[in-house]
């Protein structure tokens, strides 16, 4: 069997999964600093009052995937980030099934990070697509009244 690769932060965010993520059950298939996928399996929770899958689910796995992609970046430089912008858009319905949101940096500067992310069914159709807009903080920075940092869970 190989080694992990280094690069990939999934197993290890997989493992320390907390909050919105292990609420969703969203499972990181790759983390690293030029992609980030994830995938879902629809359940009763993801679903709105006509049976489909809620727009802020959509939204909510584009920015877990941007942001943490993003992340990853930003570590290597002593970093943590957070979200200053999300758009999402929406283009097909989805009842069930599983869902892969695909994540990949448009800008990753020092003060700010831009990520594109498109969530597709298991047969590949594309269902929203989304952009993020992310802000650096340097290590020590105060976020909400603490010090900014992944939150234990």
């Amino acid at each position: 069997m190989a080694d992990p690769d280094p690069t990939d932060a999934a197993a290890y965010i997989n493992q320390h999964r907390g909050g919105w993520n292990q609420a969703m059950e969203l499972t990181f298939v790759r983390a690293s600093a030029d992609a980030c996928v994830a995938e879902l399996t629809v359940g009763p929770q993801h679903l709105q009052p006509y049976g489909i899958v809620h727009g802020g689910v959509h939204a909510g796995i584009i920015e877990a995937a941007c942001s943490t992609g993003a992340a990853v970046a930003a570590m290597a430089r002593g970093q943590t980030v957070v979200g200053l912008e999300n758009a999402t858009s929406f283009i097909r319905a989805a009842r069930g099934g599983v869902l892969r949101v695909t994540a990949r940096p448009l800008t990753r500067g020092r003060r700010t990070q831009v990520w594109e992310a498109t969530v597709t069914d298991a047969d590949g159709a594309l269902l929203a697509t989304g952009r993020v807009r992310l802000m650096c903080l340097d290590a020590g920075a105060d976020l909400a009244g603490r010090t900014a940092g992944m939150a234990p869970g």
